[in-house]
C-alpha cells in the first residue's frame, strides 16, 4: 500500500510538471497572438490564421486578395518555412511566378492531431523569435 501511494504521488508530480509545461506553452502562444494583434491590428483566431500571415510574409507581396487555392499554398509555404527551422524542409527555390518551393529533408514524426498542432505552434513561436527578434515569454501566472 505504501509503495502504491508513493508511486501515485510520483506520477501526480510528473503529471503536474507536464500540465505546468503545457500551461506555460499555451501562455506563450497567447502572448504571440497578443503581439500579432498589436502589430497588425487584428488577433488571429487560430493557428491557421497565423500560418496564413506567415505565408503572406514569406511570399513577400504584401496584403492582397488570394484565391482559395492560393490561401492553401500560402499555408503550405508557412508550414514548410517554420518546420525548416528544425531541418524538416529546405527551400528549393522560386517558381516563375515567384512562389517558394520546398523540399522535405527528413520525415516528420508520426503524431496525432493535437501533437501536430503543438509541434507547429512551437515552430511558429520560434519563427517569430528568429525572424522578427520578438521575445515571446509566458506572462506571469495570476496570483490567487
Amino acid at each position: 500500500l505504501l509503495f502504491h501511494t508513493s508511486a501515485g504521488l510520483l506520477n501526480s508530480g510528473k503529471r503536474w510538471k507536464m500540465f505546468k509545461r503545457d500551461l506555460d506553452f499555451e501562455r506563450r502562444w497567447q502572448a504571440l497572438l497578443g503581439l500579432l494583434q498589436q502589430t497588425i491590428g487584428k488577433k488571429p483566431k487560430d493557428l491557421n490564421g497565423v500560418l496564413f500571415l506567415i505565408g503572406v510574409h514569406e511570399l513577400g507581396r504584401g496584403p492582397k486578395t488570394f484565391s482559395k487555392e492560393e490561401k492553401q499554398d500560402l499555408m503550405h509555404i508557412a508550414i514548410c518555412k517554420v518546420l525548416s527551422l528544425s531541418g524538416y524542409y529546405q527551400l528549393e527555390g522560386l517558381d516563375e511566378q515567384g512562389w517558394p518551393h520546398w523540399k522535405m529533408i527528413k520525415k516528420l514524426p508520426h503524431f496525432d492531431l493535437l501533437e501536430q498542432e503543438k509541434l507547429l505552434k512551437m515552430h511558429v513561436i520560434e519563427y517569430f523569435e528568429q525572424e522578427n527578434g520578438w521575445i515571446i515569454e509566458s506572462p506571469p501566472a495570476p496570483e490567487n
